[in-house]
């Protein structure tokens, strides 16, 4: 039997009030529970993708990682709030909440909800979207453990990320 621990999410959202996109996870991985910050893992290709999207280097530290994604407009979070998971499986994810998007939504200009894999996704369908009424664009997982995707094939498939911010951010300056 796994051994599972109850974990609750440990940081809040990245956001502010020019936020057009939302990227969701499932819940942060050991190593970014450690760092205290989204995507820690210097294998998951999340930073990487973005990156290859914009066309900018690879941030990396904490408050690089924040100004870029507020620099384009880009909201993150997960949709678990608490759960019992083994490390970092999401196949061991077990008694999920789901974060209540709602404030986060109330205070932003998102118009678009990414998930980062089929697991935020599925997720996000269950916990949460009865509560935006918005629906979810599926993305592939940037998790190591996607090997099915190369970097180049999962940039190819987030540039609906890219796409959805594209016309506001050149027609209207933030930063």
């Amino acid at each position: 039997m796994m051994d599972r621990t109850k974990i609750c999410h440990p940081f809040p959202p990245v956001f502010d009030m020019y936020a057009r996109v939302l990227i969701l996870g499932s819940l942060p991985s050991v190593q970014s529970r450690q760092q205290a910050f989204y995507y820690g893992n210097p294998r998951n290709r999340f930073w990487k993708v973005l990156a290859g999207l914009t066309g900018e280097e690879i941030p990396q530290t904490v408050s690089d990682k924040q100004n870029f994604l507020l620099r384009h407009r880009i909201a993150l979070w997960d949709v678990i709030r608490q759960c019992e998971i083994h490390g970092s499986s999401d196949a061991s994810i077990r008694y999920p909440e789901g974060n209540d998007l709602r404030p986060l939504l109330e205070q932003t200009q998102i118009h678009t909800i990414f998930t980062n894999g089929a697991t935020a996704y599925r997720l996000y369908q269950k916990l949460c979207f009865k509560q935006t009424g918005k629906e979810a664009v599926l993305l592939p997982s940037t998790s190591p453990a996607n090997a099915a995707f190369s970097l180049e094939q999962l940039i190819a498939a987030w540039r609906p990320v890219h796409d959805s911010l594209l016309d506001i951010c050149t027609a209207d300056p933030i930063y």
